[in-house]
Order: structure tokens, then sequence, then C-alpha cells
């Protein structure tokens, strides 16, 4: 996966601690087109462990939850013709862990727009490590206006 992923062609100062570019603590996660979603690729470290050789919880909801939402942005993008992505925010998710997830592997992350109503958008994910499903989530993703605190966030 080389080249520039939606977060840093669209959002190079964006601080969010998941897909922010510009947020150097951060996750800094990079997602790709594909058809109907996106794929990105993950190596955890070991400050990511929940308990020894295993990856926290929280850090594969981080993970699913930015990749689903840019996945809603590049969606909303596309259908409607634009140069670039709509702000959008998460209004729901939910995450299945389905297996203890390893930290010495590379995880493969990919999203598939489900619907599109309106401004909202249902997304659904699958983590995988070592080809074996780890993780599952759906979330729906709503585009924001002026005036929403978040409106300007990748700019």
């Amino acid at each position: 996966m080389d080249g520039l992923g939606v977060q840093h062609q669209y959002a190079p100062s964006s601080i969010c601690f998941g897909c922010g570019p510009a947020n150097v603590d951060g996750l800094q996660i990079k997602s790709y087109r594909i058809e109907n979603g996106l794929r990105m690729s993950f190596t955890p470290e070991a400050h990511h462990q929940a308990f020894p050789g295993m990856i926290n919880g929280g850090i594969i909801g981080t993970l699913l939850d930015c990749h689903g939402n840019w996945t809603a942005a590049v969606a909303l993008m596309d259908q409607d013709g634009s140069d670039e992505p709509p702000c959008t925010v998460t209004a729901s998710y939910s995450v299945q862990l389905r297996r203890p997830t390893p930290i010495d592997t590379e995880l493969h992350i990919t999203s598939q727009v489900v619907s599109i109503e309106g401004n909202k958008v249902n997304v659904e994910l699958l983590m995988e490590a070592e080809g074996k499903v780890c993780a599952t989530g759906k979330g729906l993703f709503v585009a924001v206006t002026e005036g929403h605190p978040a409106y300007h966030r990748w700019s």
C-alpha cells in the first residue's frame, strides 16, 4: 500500500488520535480505496497491548472507528462528485472482538459501504490477522455542517 492514504490526501493537518497525520503520538492509520470501501494495514506495537502479546480492545475500536469514518467520507464525496470529502463524525459504532489479536503481526482492515441515506452512511468493517478474523464492526457515520464542533477539524 504505497502512496498517500486518504487521510494524508484530504486532512494532512488532522490531529485525530486514530487517523490524524499531524498527531505524532497517534496511530496515524492510512486507508486506501477499494471497490465500495477502503483497506488498510496496521502493525501494533508493544505499547498497544492489553496483556502480553495481544492488542488492547480500545485500540481495535479506534482503528475500526477511524477507518469506517473515512469510508463514509470518501463514499459521500464520490456520490456527490466532490473534490474533497465532507467532514464526517461517528454517530454510532459497535465492535465484536472475535479472538485475541496479536501485536506481532500486521493487521488488515477492510470496510464496505452498506448504505447511504442523505448525509448518513452505514459501514461494515472486518479486521484480520494472519488470515483469521479477529474483529468485526459496523458504524453509522454522518456528515456535519458549519456550526458543528468538528466541522473544520480536517482543514
